[in-house]
Protein backbone atom coordinates (compact mmCIF):
# COMPACT_ATOMS: atom_id res chain seq x y z
CA UNK A 1 0.00 0.00 0.00
CA UNK A 2 1.37 3.56 -0.50
CA UNK A 3 1.06 5.88 1.81
CA UNK A 4 2.17 9.74 2.07
CA UNK A 5 5.33 11.46 2.22
CA UNK A 6 6.32 11.30 6.53
CA UNK A 7 5.06 14.73 8.10
CA UNK A 8 8.12 14.28 10.69
CA UNK A 9 10.73 12.67 11.62
CA UNK A 10 10.78 10.33 14.76
CA UNK A 11 14.21 10.80 16.18
CA UNK A 12 12.58 13.62 18.53
CA UNK A 13 12.68 14.19 22.54
CA UNK A 14 9.59 13.64 24.68
CA UNK A 15 8.98 17.56 24.79
CA UNK A 16 9.48 17.76 20.34
CA UNK A 17 6.60 14.63 20.23
CA UNK A 18 4.20 16.09 22.67
CA UNK A 19 4.40 19.59 20.63
CA UNK A 20 4.41 17.80 17.31
CA UNK A 21 1.01 16.14 18.58
CA UNK A 22 -0.46 19.74 19.51
CA UNK A 23 0.46 20.68 16.07
CA UNK A 24 -0.62 17.75 14.15
CA UNK A 25 -3.80 17.28 15.58
CA UNK A 26 -4.96 20.26 13.49
CA UNK A 27 -5.07 17.56 10.46
CA UNK A 28 -7.83 15.37 12.04
CA UNK A 29 -10.74 15.50 9.74
CA UNK A 30 -14.22 14.11 10.91
CA UNK A 31 -16.30 13.08 8.00
CA UNK A 32 -18.65 10.14 7.43
CA UNK A 33 -17.35 7.54 6.11
CA UNK A 34 -18.40 5.61 2.50
CA UNK A 35 -21.07 3.96 2.75
CA UNK A 36 -19.95 0.63 1.41
CA UNK A 37 -16.87 -0.33 3.93
CA UNK A 38 -15.87 -3.59 3.48
CA UNK A 39 -12.48 -4.68 3.97
CA UNK A 40 -11.48 -3.56 7.44
CA UNK A 41 -7.43 -3.76 8.66
CA UNK A 42 -7.02 -4.63 12.52
CA UNK A 43 -3.54 -3.19 13.31
CA UNK A 44 -1.91 -4.31 16.85
CA UNK A 45 1.87 -4.22 17.90
CA UNK A 46 4.04 -5.73 20.54
CA UNK A 47 7.63 -5.37 22.42
CA UNK A 48 9.86 -8.14 22.30
CA UNK A 49 10.47 -9.22 26.00
CA UNK A 50 14.31 -7.72 25.72
CA UNK A 51 12.63 -4.18 24.83
CA UNK A 52 14.61 -3.70 21.63
CA UNK A 53 12.34 -4.10 18.57
CA UNK A 54 8.81 -3.58 18.08
CA UNK A 55 6.50 -6.16 15.80
CA UNK A 56 3.68 -4.76 14.01
CA UNK A 57 1.01 -6.42 12.61
CA UNK A 58 -1.81 -5.53 10.15
CA UNK A 59 -4.74 -8.33 9.15
CA UNK A 60 -7.18 -7.05 6.75
CA UNK A 61 -11.09 -8.43 6.81
CA UNK A 62 -13.60 -8.92 4.54
CA UNK A 63 -16.75 -7.61 6.30
CA UNK A 64 -19.44 -9.23 3.32
CA UNK A 65 -17.27 -12.82 3.43
CA UNK A 66 -16.88 -12.92 6.90
CA UNK A 67 -12.84 -13.61 5.81
CA UNK A 68 -9.41 -12.83 6.46
CA UNK A 69 -7.69 -11.53 3.37
CA UNK A 70 -4.31 -10.54 3.97
CA UNK A 71 -1.78 -10.19 7.11
CA UNK A 72 1.49 -8.14 7.35
CA UNK A 73 4.18 -8.34 9.92
CA UNK A 74 7.46 -5.70 10.50
CA UNK A 75 9.87 -5.34 12.86
CA UNK A 76 11.86 -2.24 13.76
CA UNK A 77 14.13 -1.12 16.62
CA UNK A 78 12.03 -0.17 19.70
CA UNK A 79 13.88 3.40 19.79
CA UNK A 80 11.34 5.48 21.65
CA UNK A 81 10.67 5.22 25.19
CA UNK A 82 7.52 4.52 26.76
CA UNK A 83 6.40 7.48 27.86
CA UNK A 84 2.09 7.59 28.99
CA UNK A 85 0.35 9.72 26.22
CA UNK A 86 3.10 9.44 23.21
CA UNK A 87 3.04 5.37 22.37
CA UNK A 88 2.30 6.46 18.86
CA UNK A 89 5.80 7.91 18.32
CA UNK A 90 6.94 3.98 19.80
CA UNK A 91 4.33 1.98 17.86
CA UNK A 92 3.46 3.76 14.85
CA UNK A 93 6.66 3.47 12.70
CA UNK A 94 6.56 -0.08 13.28
CA UNK A 95 2.50 -0.15 12.45
CA UNK A 96 3.77 1.92 8.96
CA UNK A 97 6.47 -0.51 7.48
CA UNK A 98 3.78 -3.08 7.66
CA UNK A 99 0.52 -1.67 6.01
CA UNK A 100 3.23 -0.02 3.13
CA UNK A 101 3.38 -4.15 2.36
CA UNK A 102 0.12 -4.69 2.30
CA UNK A 103 -1.29 -5.50 -1.29
CA UNK A 104 -5.02 -4.77 -0.09
CA UNK A 105 -5.68 -1.08 0.50
CA UNK A 106 -8.13 -1.29 3.56
CA UNK A 107 -11.43 1.22 3.66
CA UNK A 108 -10.38 1.70 6.93
CA UNK A 109 -8.18 0.88 10.18
CA UNK A 110 -8.58 -0.15 13.39
CA UNK A 111 -6.42 -0.05 16.00
CA UNK A 112 -5.57 -1.37 19.57
CA UNK A 113 -5.25 2.67 21.20
CA UNK A 114 -7.27 5.76 21.43
CA UNK A 115 -7.73 8.39 18.52
CA UNK A 116 -9.25 11.87 20.18
CA UNK A 117 -9.73 10.05 23.39
CA UNK A 118 -6.12 11.21 24.45
CA UNK A 119 -5.13 14.13 26.56
CA UNK A 120 -4.26 15.64 23.37
CA UNK A 121 -6.51 14.33 21.41
CA UNK A 122 -3.66 12.88 19.19
CA UNK A 123 -3.88 9.61 20.21
CA UNK A 124 -2.27 6.49 18.06
CA UNK A 125 -5.54 6.33 16.03
CA UNK A 126 -5.13 9.57 15.06
CA UNK A 127 -1.97 10.11 14.32
CA UNK A 128 -1.01 7.06 12.28
CA UNK A 129 -4.77 7.69 10.51
CA UNK A 130 -3.34 11.65 9.52
CA UNK A 131 0.02 10.15 8.74
CA UNK A 132 -1.82 7.66 6.28
CA UNK A 133 -4.28 10.13 5.51
CA UNK A 134 -6.85 7.28 5.82
CA UNK A 135 -10.75 6.49 7.72
CA UNK A 136 -9.15 5.43 11.12
CA UNK A 137 -10.46 4.00 14.40
CA UNK A 138 -9.54 3.80 17.85
CA UNK A 139 -10.87 0.85 20.44
CA UNK A 140 -9.08 0.46 23.53
CA UNK A 141 -9.69 -2.05 26.52
CA UNK A 142 -9.19 0.42 28.78
CA UNK A 143 -9.69 3.95 29.63
CA UNK A 144 -7.04 6.75 29.26
CA UNK A 145 -8.84 9.90 29.82
CA UNK A 146 -12.62 10.95 30.18
CA UNK A 147 -15.77 10.29 32.28
CA UNK A 148 -18.60 7.96 31.80
CA UNK A 149 -21.32 6.79 32.43
CA UNK A 150 -22.06 2.64 32.94
CA UNK A 151 -23.67 1.91 29.46
CA UNK A 152 -26.83 -0.97 29.94
CA UNK A 153 -25.29 -4.69 30.03
CA UNK A 154 -27.54 -5.75 26.85
CA UNK A 155 -25.11 -5.31 23.15
CA UNK A 156 -24.96 -2.33 21.53
CA UNK A 157 -25.26 -0.30 24.65
CA UNK A 158 -23.29 3.11 25.01
CA UNK A 159 -22.56 6.32 26.78
CA UNK A 160 -20.70 8.94 26.17
CA UNK A 161 -17.20 9.61 27.41
CA UNK A 162 -16.91 13.25 28.33
CA UNK A 163 -14.01 15.54 29.07
CA UNK A 164 -14.78 16.84 31.92
CA UNK A 165 -12.47 20.13 31.54
CA UNK A 166 -14.31 21.35 28.65
CA UNK A 167 -18.47 18.92 28.50
CA UNK A 168 -17.05 17.66 25.04
CA UNK A 169 -17.52 14.18 24.05
CA UNK A 170 -14.13 12.70 22.92
CA UNK A 171 -15.38 9.22 22.43
CA UNK A 172 -17.75 6.45 23.39
CA UNK A 173 -18.18 3.65 25.91
CA UNK A 174 -19.73 0.58 24.12
CA UNK A 175 -20.88 -2.92 24.97
CA UNK A 176 -20.40 -5.24 22.12
CA UNK A 177 -21.86 -8.15 24.06
CA UNK A 178 -24.22 -8.65 26.77
CA UNK A 179 -22.76 -8.51 29.75
CA UNK A 180 -19.40 -8.14 29.30
CA UNK A 181 -16.35 -5.07 29.68
CA UNK A 182 -17.19 -2.36 27.38
CA UNK A 183 -14.58 -1.06 24.49
CA UNK A 184 -13.27 2.22 24.48
CA UNK A 185 -14.41 3.81 20.68
CA UNK A 186 -13.17 7.30 19.37
CA UNK A 187 -12.57 8.65 16.23
CA UNK A 188 -8.60 8.60 14.56
CA UNK A 189 -9.48 10.34 11.27
CA UNK A 190 -11.49 10.38 8.50
CA UNK A 191 -14.54 9.30 10.34
CA UNK A 192 -17.59 10.05 12.97
CA UNK A 193 -18.07 9.10 16.05
CA UNK A 194 -20.95 7.86 15.30
CA UNK A 195 -20.01 5.73 11.72
CA UNK A 196 -16.86 4.34 14.48
CA UNK A 197 -19.42 2.92 16.80
CA UNK A 198 -21.71 1.05 14.35
CA UNK A 199 -18.14 -0.55 12.57
CA UNK A 200 -16.90 -1.84 16.07
CA UNK A 201 -20.50 -3.36 16.53
CA UNK A 202 -20.49 -4.92 12.65
CA UNK A 203 -17.12 -6.28 13.12
CA UNK A 204 -17.53 -8.08 16.95
CA UNK A 205 -17.49 -11.66 15.26
CA UNK A 206 -18.97 -12.51 18.70
CA UNK A 207 -16.47 -11.39 20.97
CA UNK A 208 -15.77 -8.42 22.98
CA UNK A 209 -13.01 -7.30 20.48
CA UNK A 210 -13.63 -6.64 17.08
CA UNK A 211 -12.90 -9.57 14.86
CA UNK A 212 -9.68 -7.86 13.09
CA UNK A 213 -8.11 -6.87 16.02
CA UNK A 214 -8.44 -10.03 17.79
CA UNK A 215 -6.53 -11.50 14.49
CA UNK A 216 -4.21 -9.09 14.85
CA UNK A 217 -3.26 -9.61 18.32
CA UNK A 218 -3.21 -13.07 17.90
CA UNK A 219 -0.49 -12.59 14.56
CA UNK A 220 1.45 -10.37 16.63
CA UNK A 221 1.46 -12.48 19.57
CA UNK A 222 2.32 -15.77 17.57
CA UNK A 223 5.69 -13.34 15.92
CA UNK A 224 6.68 -12.09 19.02
CA UNK A 225 7.89 -15.71 19.97
CA UNK A 226 10.22 -15.34 17.00
CA UNK A 227 11.99 -11.89 17.97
Amino acid sequence: MKLPKPLHRWTVSPTHAIRLQRELVERVRIEPLPQQVRLVAGVDATVSTDGRWLLAGVAVWDLHKSELLETRLARRPARFPYVPGLLSFREVPAVLAAVRRLRITPDVFLFDGQGLAHPRRFGLASHAGVLMDSPSVGCAKSRLCGQHQEPATKRGSRRRLIDPSDGQTIGAVVRTRDRVKCVYVSIGHRVTLADAVRLILVCHGGYRIPQPLRLVHQLVTAGRAHL
